[in-house]
């Protein structure tokens, strides 16, 4: 495998355009995280100084997934959202063809942290664990009245598609888990009633919060955006596996759904429905653990492969317990 790089002569040319003033590039790094696209740190040289940037990128060779927006999409989602007071980086400049880099967008690089473990046990963020909840929900709430007729090349995804696509991954797979398949059974006996859409993030969870002293300061990964179900995004953040072993902090291992749910309402000035948030939770668990099976399936082919793989694919028996924990609760 050929190891990513970047056309520095590329990237001094488009220097100017990201920066006012300058001069050229004093460092790039390819940065960890980003599973499906590269992050890059690109250091560039100013009259004020050295001023960091992050170059989000699709791998040149990696086919676009079916499930993600298009990466232009999503520096136009973040850019709006940066706009209307969401915690976001600030776009600086989505590549075109003639700047020869590939397909991606440069932002502001911003400091923090995103490790979901340090976050819920850091004592760095002791103090601001206890108002992180609420902080989440006024978040989700500015992100669901952003304007979706704003948005191109946005897909819809009500909530009898989402499980659609579910099942059809789960399917794929060619393996029994009855636990799955009770799930679905459920879900679909119980299906909610259409929902007025909104912009979905999609990902939003401890892991893709950008987290400082004071609380969140960049939400992260908007790739799995799509027009739905708001309280599909309430539901995400209190899955299990967003605890981090903290499991009696129901939101990312740090809060109350009550706070979620006063933060959501005080900004959106809508009520929330308990059962329906509990309902995206069942699904969220579910999505979980059809991925960690897929991560399963992608290691019957060729590799190679990194050690993370079949580490998520084990944890699907985890999502299988928490199901069952749910559906308990709900019947």
């Amino acid at each position: 495998m050929s190891t990513p790089s970047l056309d520095l002569d590329a990237l001094a040319k488009l220097a100017p355009q990201l920066a006012p003033g300058a001069t050229g590039v004093a460092e790039t790094r390819q940065l960890s995280g980003g599973a499906s696209q590269e992050l890059w740190l690109v250091v560039l040289e100013t009259p004020e100084g050295k001023l960091r940037t992050v170059l989000r990128r699709k791998p040149p060779m990696r086919a676009a997934s079916e499930l993600a927006i298009p990466i232009e999409t999503e520096a136009q989602l973040i850019g709006l959202a940066h706009d209307a007071g969401v915690p976001s980086p600030r776009v600086l400049h989505t590549l075109s063809a003639t700047d020869g880099l590939g397909a991606g967008f440069f932002m502001s690089f911003v400091e923090g942290e995103a490790l979901g473990g340090r976050i819920v046990r850091d004592d760095a963020f002791a103090a601001v664990r206890p108002h992180l909840a609420r902080q989440c929900g006024e978040i989700l709430a500015r992100i669901h009245k952003l304007p979706l007729a704003s948005v191109s090349e946005f897909p819809m995804k009500d909530t009898a598609r989402v499980i659609d696509e579910l099942e059809q991954a789960y399917r794929a797979e060619d393996w029994p888990r009855p636990v799955f398949s009770l799930a679905f059974r459920w879900l679909r006996q119980n299906m909610l009633a259409p929902a007025a859409p909104a912009i979905v993030h999609g990902d939003f969870r401890n892991g893709n919060l950008l987290m400082g002293s004071e609380g969140v300061r960049a939400v992260l990964d908007w790739e799995l955006a799509h027009a739905g179900d708001p309280m599909e995004d309430l539901g995400w953040i209190c899955v299990n596996s967003w605890r981090f072993g903290v499991m009696d902090k129901p939101v990312g291992g740090f809060g109350a759904r009550e706070d979620l749910f006063v933060g959501y309402e005080a900004v959106s000035g809508a009520k929330v429905d308990p059962e329906r948030v509990r309902f995206w939770e069942i699904v969220g668990t579910l999505r979980w653990g059809v991925i960690c099976t897929m991560s399963g399936v992608l290691l019957r082919g060729e590799g190679p492969f990194t050690i993370e793989r079949p580490m998520i694919a084990r944890r699907a028996s985890e999502t299988e317990l928490d199901l069952l924990n749910l559906l308990e609760g709900a019947a």
